[in-house]
């Protein structure tokens, strides 16, 4: 009877639900920042990015809950057109959830849409300032725009809190970020 309920909320949203504000995750999230960069190694660091994402996939409500799941589901299988469907819904229905916008400029990309990827990861970083995932996310899709340096600021703005993003490496000497030295 609940799945049903929130079946029904689903379908009904947005004409008759009106999304909750997210939740404050801003001290639980400075928390783990702080802890992502005094890891000892990258085991402990990919956990605490794990807790991070926990944060960020945790939905304003039941039916928001259900909708992000949906979408992230199809687009595990590559239904992308249903994934994005999913998250458009999502996106109007709550706002003000940045994941909503982080989710749905993943299958920009991954559709090599990087233009609309862009202007969701840049709403997503508006709601979220500080969501590494949204900013590691937009730091690859300006490096595909051929941005190199915007991409490495924005990466090197995320690795400022977790230090432990497999993107890291694109900073590296040889990588598509390092900073370009004189050669002797």
């Amino acid at each position: 009877m609940k799945s049903l309920f929130i079946l029904c909320m689903v379908i009904a949203m947005p004409a008759f639900a009106e999304c909750p504000a997210p939740a404050d995750v801003s001290d639980d999230l400075e928390a783990l920042f702080s802890a992502a960069r005094t890891a000892d190694n990258e085991g402990a660091g990919r956990a605490i990015s794990g807790q991070m994402w926990e944060l960020w996939l945790k939905a304003p409500d039941p039916a928001a809950q259900e909708v992000l799941d949906r979408g992230m589901r199809k687009r595990e299988v590559y239904d992308f057109v249903g994934a994005l469907s999913d998250f458009d819904r999502l996106a109007a229905y709550c706002p003000d959830y940045a994941e909503g916008f982080n989710q749905r400029a993943f299958v920009h990309f991954l559709r090599g849409d990087y233009a609309l990827a862009l202007v969701d990861l840049d709403k997503a970083l508006e709601l979220q300032p500080r969501h590494v995932g949204a900013q590691s996310g937009r730091a690859l899709t300006l490096m595909n725009l051929d941005r190199i340096d915007d991409a490495r600021a924005q990466l090197e703005d995320a690795l400022k809190n977790n230090p432990w993003l497999s993107e890291r490496f694109l900073l590296s000497d040889g990588g598509p970020l390092a900073r370009q030295g004189k050669d002797i």
